[in-house]
């Protein structure tokens, strides 16, 4: 399988997304346009053209799609995507052209999927913070490759590029800048080593749950970050952090979307960590879009794993118990 067509739709969707925020979050703040919508389906259409192009016979699932494109964006956003586009492929386009990526291959069924998340990390994307540009390659359910554009990751002056594939995990600069070099977790197992890192929106999962978890596990005094989107998988299959919690509010009604974590755990499965839900299970990308059977998540560089496992365990117990 050659990536480099669908590596190349991420830096394009990158510099659209760069160019929306510049555009409409820097100078116009207070503008009617909405950016989130104008990133996600110009971010969304480019994968998709290189897919059409790369991998015509390949199955898409992915969070946008031509009718909600072609009736609940207004005229003039649609418009205003639909030249962004075109700019970014320095060619001329239509809105039907537009919509027709969107829908590409959404709902058909073959050996091979795609899922996209065109940008994840949306508040994050809001505030300059950290999203990435996620997409996986999925085999019967197992992610068995991916790609990821992260613009804001540590240590790349213009952003990262992740690609997974037959079991490796490599990096470069996400314009090119910087060449390509495999990566892996770490084999970090002594607390004073290890880095966790959460999500910065408390609403995705319970802040003081995954402190007791923390502590049970006897890492209550590792250094913490919390960080938009699954730049945190990145970063822990790239060696960048050991360990990332996600544990529901208890009775959360929410369900995870596969998109959210599909390209992550490709990235992580390949640099040679860990994911599982928060019983042990594995992760459950076999249910269409939504990923009903899973709870929560537990992404570790492996070594630890079962350490945090057993923390989890003893916090479902003493919930229980209380």
């Amino acid at each position: 399988m050659n990536l480099d067509p669908i590596k190349a739709a991420v830096r394009r969707a990158a510099l659209l997304c760069h160019e929306v925020q510049q555009h409409y979050l820097v100078k116009h703040s207070k503008g009617e346009q909405d950016p989130v919508t104008i990133a996600d389906y110009g971010s969304q259409a480019l994968i998709c053209e290189a897919l059409s192009r790369a991998f015509p016979e390949d199955a898409v699932m992915a969070e946008e799609n031509g009718q909600q494109f072609q009736t609940l964006v207004d005229p003039s956003q649609r418009d205003q995507i639909t030249q962004l586009i075109g700019q970014t492929l320095e060619t001329s386009v239509s809105a039907e052209t537009v919509s027709a990526w969107l829908d590409f291959n959404q709902g058909h069924t073959a050996p091979r999927t795609w899922v996209i998340d065109p940008v994840d990390g949306t508040k994050g994307f809001l505030a300059l913070r950290h999203y990435v540009i996620a997409i996986a390659v999925l085999e019967g359910g197992v992610p068995i490759a991916g790609v990821m554009g992260a613009p804001a990751y540590p240590g790349y002056s213009q952003g990262a590029l992740f690609w997974a594939l037959n079991g490796e995990l490599y990096i470069e600069g996400l314009n090119g800048s910087e060449a390509s070099r495999r990566v892996h977790a770490s084999t970090h197992s002594d607390p004073q080593w290890i880095r966790v890192l959460e999500s910065v929106e408390k609403g995705h999962a319970s802040h003081e749950r995954m402190a007791l978890v923390r502590r049970f596990a006897g890492l209550a005094d590792a250094p913490l970050e919390r960080v938009d989107s699954q730049e945190k998988y990145a970063r822990i299959a790239a060696g960048d952090g050991e360990l990332y919690l996600r544990l529901p509010r208890q009775k959360s009604p929410n369900v995870h979307s596969i998109w959210d974590h599909a390209p992550g755990t490709a990235l992580l499965l390949a640099g040679g960590g860990k994911v599982t839900d928060i019983d042990g299970s594995p992760l459950d990308f076999t249910q269409g879009r939504t990923m009903a059977k899973n709870q929560g998540m537990i992404v570790s560089n492996g070594v630890i794993h079962d350490q945090v496992l057993g923390a989890v365990e003893q916090l479902l117990r003493d919930e229980q118990a209380s």
